[in-house]
């Protein structure tokens, strides 16, 4: 990555963080797919590490998590029994992407690409926990992890409620192309006492809608898919931080990074590629 120019490193970044696919940024800027993809690793490693760095002691009141799901390699019904059940690594079919958002500043808090599982739902909680240092109210879907994973992890420090969405029968030509119909909200009270009006994953669902437009792995109905699961962590990492401190979010009209305190202005490619060379934060 740094022996390409950095105008043309720019230029991949940007068409990355706007939902071009490989094949099309090779296209349009005459690049080698594989030069690409290690601009593409080189740069989650980056954004990952500017998370980790920036997105800590965050005051929220109140947090919104969800699941989005990719798949990786294959569909799940495609894999074979020793792929679904043996493989040391557990790579290939469904992975889904945990979600953390403040409701306010819109703020994405953490993140965690695996599997959707009770180990996996406990290590975000865990990780949520270490960056939040108050108390807040969260709101969930209906997962049963999640419940099991909150008290272990918060135990009575925080109102939590879950909401169950119940859905219909889709229509059989709109099945493929649809979503399933929802005929019922139950909002859950699990431990606390949540306000009522603020028991939402709205904004957090949104956020997956974002997600689905911004990076071309998580189109439906495509052939867009990742070949391995580190891919799919690096372009999650640069759009987390594309998101979080350099897109102008409409509603807040600023960054969510900004909005929340932790960043006094618009961050720039040129800032990304050089954090923690000469300087450790830059905005």
């Amino acid at each position: 990555m740094n022996r390409l120019p950095i105008q043309k490193q720019i230029q991949i970044l940007s068409a990355l963080v706007e939902g071009n696919s490989l094949r099309s940024i090779s296209r349009m800027l005459n690049i080698h797919r594989t030069t690409i993809m290690k601009v593409l690793e080189t740069a989650g490693k980056q954004a990952q590490n500017i998370l980790d760095s920036e997105l800590v002691n965050i005051k929220s009141n109140y947090i919104q998590v969800d699941e989005i799901w990719a798949y990786v390699g294959k569909k799940q019904k495609q894999l074979d029994l020793e792929q679904r059940y043996y493989s040391d690594k557990n790579e290939q079919g469904d992975q889904y992407t945990f979600v953390s958002l403040d409701a306010e500043t819109k703020l994405v808090i953490n993140y965690l690409v695996g599997k959707r599982s009770a180990e996996n739902t406990n290590t975000f909680m865990q990780d949520l926990n270490a960056r939040v240092s108050t108390e807040f109210q969260l709101s969930s879907d209906s997962f049963s992890p999640y419940k099991y994973a909150v008290k272990r992890v918060f135990g009575s420090e925080i109102a939590y409620a879950q909401i169950h969405k119940m859905y219909g029968e889709e229509v059989r030509e709109e099945k493929k192309y649809s979503p399933a119909r929802i005929t019922g909200v139950n909002i859950i009270p699990i431990f606390g006492e949540p306000e009522l009006k603020h028991i939402s994953t709205s904004y957090v669902e949104r956020q997956n809608l974002t997600m689905r437009m911004q990076m071309r792995r998580f189109t439906r109905l495509t052939n867009a898919f990742s070949k391995k699961l580190d891919n799919l962590k690096y372009a999650v990492a640069l759009h987390f931080f594309y998101y979080n401190f350099m897109r102008n979010h409409k509603t807040i009209r600023c960054t969510p990074a900004m909005k929340a305190g932790i960043s006094k202005s618009f961050w720039n490619w040129e800032m990304f590629l050089n954090y923690g060379k000469d300087y450790r934060k830059v905005a």
